[in-house]
């Protein structure tokens, strides 16, 4: 049986968004919010080609052909010929199981992935240009994760049934003072002028 017929285009074209998503995790390594913004403008920069032109590769309404893929090569640091040939997940045999991790991460709180760690410099970023700003503001977004909740009643033998005390704090009331009492010395936000 002869071998299937290789779809140069779309071979290309993942080809193409293997190298957009190998310069996203490269820039977001190291990267702040403002950085962040714009990638695939700064990948089309890279590249040497209009945002447009980059859009339509991506939508499919344009292909790459022999001369760009030469160009993506060469300004990529890729061998000639690289963007003919499958790589990466695409290439591999159908049913295959996906590739396991090397080893786990070393230390749970650190981000895991692209996502996370666009998350967590996005967040350092703000705080580090307004830190009373963005403290209050991330205790605002956050206080229902961050407020402690009360601990698990230990069981214990069974008293006589009686009623609450009127006026005694529920776990609700607790929780609710405790909120309130990481928010003193907070100061509000001033408004832009």
């Amino acid at each position: 049986m002869p071998p299937e017929p290789i779809d140069l285009a779309q071979v290309r074209l993942d080809n193409a968004l293997a190298l957009f998503e190998e310069f996203v995790r490269h820039t977001a390594r190291h990267a702040d919010a403002a950085t962040l913004r714009g990638l695939e403008r700064r990948f089309a920069e890279r590249v040497q080609i209009q945002p447009s032109y980059w859009s339509q590769i991506k939508s499919r309404s344009r292909q790459i052909g022999e001369r760009l893929a030469r160009q993506f090569e060469h300004l990529c640091h890729k061998p000639r010929g690289w963007m003919d040939v499958p790589h990466g997940a695409t290439a591999a045999a159908p049913g295959a199981p996906a590739p396991l991790l090397a080893e786990p991460p070393a230390d749970e709180g650190a981000p895991r992935d692209d996502d996370e760690r666009f998350i967590v410099g996005l967040v350092l970023t703000y705080y580090r240009r307004h830190p009373q700003r963005a403290r209050t503001r991330l205790l605002d977004l956050l206080g229902e994760v961050l407020t402690p909740q009360p601990p698990a009643p230990q069981p214990a033998a069974p008293a006589p049934r009686s009623r609450p005390a009127a006026g005694a704090p529920t776990p609700a009331d607790e929780a609710h003072a405790l909120w309130l009492s990481t928010q003193t010395g907070v100061a509000p936000l001033k408004r832009r002028k």
